[in-house]
């Protein structure tokens, strides 16, 4: 393989080639069972990324952020920011890769997240739910994996942190009636601090009424909910991997969009990635 990079990643080993041969490449082949987290981490940083996949459901791993770092440093692009802090809100039946992608890769590109749910604390889990889209009506629903909790959802406050993230699934539904969720919510949106929501993470912006006269994208299923609140709405893409960003609120439609809004936030973050 003269101009690629290889990547086998199977029951927690990642075996790569002999580093001359990744130096100075931007493309990767990726034969990889989580390959969706990895295709959107080449993707978002500008690389190109070629992905056959290994199995649907990703399998448990213990750090898969050491791999992604690896990957990172491996393909040579340099990171040039001030790490941030970012709070994830999530809870119960979150989905699986709207919280564990984006976890992932802000970690890896050196900022501290930190994932809370009410009523659990830190070192507990939560479970999530794997959304797809298999040719019904709407999305298909499955099990996923447990997801860590780091932090004490009690005790934070939004003046602690620099950004705010809100994965979609299930759990945005209920999280929403939570009244310290929507008072972190709308702190966040009240410092103008960056804020990410997707699929049916603007559900809690709309409780939290911070959508009026903004432009949002969400799982087509929450639009009449946004434009009650005075949102207008940006219609997902046939592949429902387009994002949306209206001055410091990113958004996106579903999973699929995750090269598109992480892109997106790490600008409005004022993260640089360059290859």
């Amino acid at each position: 393989m003269s101009r690629a990079a290889a990547l086998f990643y199977c029951s927690n080993s990642c075996v790569l080639p002999e580093g001359d041969v990744l130096s100075g490449r931007s493309r990767a082949l990726l034969t990889i069972n989580y390959v969706r987290s990895l295709g959107s981490l080449l993707i978002s940083a500008g690389n190109h990324a070629d992905c056959l996949f290994g199995s649907r459901l990703p399998p448990q791993f213990s750090n898969p952020v050491k791999y992604f770092r690896t990957i990172n440093h491996t393909l040579t692009p340099a990171i040039l920011s001030m790490p941030k802090k970012i709070l994830f809100l999530v809870g119960d039946f979150v989905e699986d890769y709207e919280v564990m992608v984006p976890f992932q890769m802000l970690t890896m590109v050196g900022h501290t997240c930190h994932a809370v749910c009410p009523g659990k604390s830190a070192g507990e889990t939560i479970a999530t739910a794997i959304h797809d889209f298999e040719g019904h009506q709407t999305y298909s629903e499955k099990p996923g994996h447990n997801f860590a909790i780091n932090a004490n959802f009690d005790s934070i406050s939004a003046d602690d942190y620099d950004a705010l993230v809100i994965p979609g699934g299930r759990a945005p539904e209920y999280l929403r009636l939570d009244a310290k969720v929507i008072e972190l919510v709308q702190a966040f949106a009240s410092a103008a601090k960056p804020i990410a929501a997707i699929c049916h993470g603007p559900q809690i912006l709309v409780t939290a009424n911070v959508v009026g006269g903004r432009t949002c994208s969400c799982y087509p299923a929450v639009s009449p909910e946004l434009t009650q609140a005075g949102g207008t709405y940006v219609p997902a893409s046939e592949g429902f991997d387009n994002a949306h960003t209206d001055g410091n609120l990113v958004t996106a439609p579903a999973w699929p969009a995750h090269p598109a809004w992480i892109r997106q936030f790490l600008e409005v973050l004022g993260t640089k990635i360059e290859t």
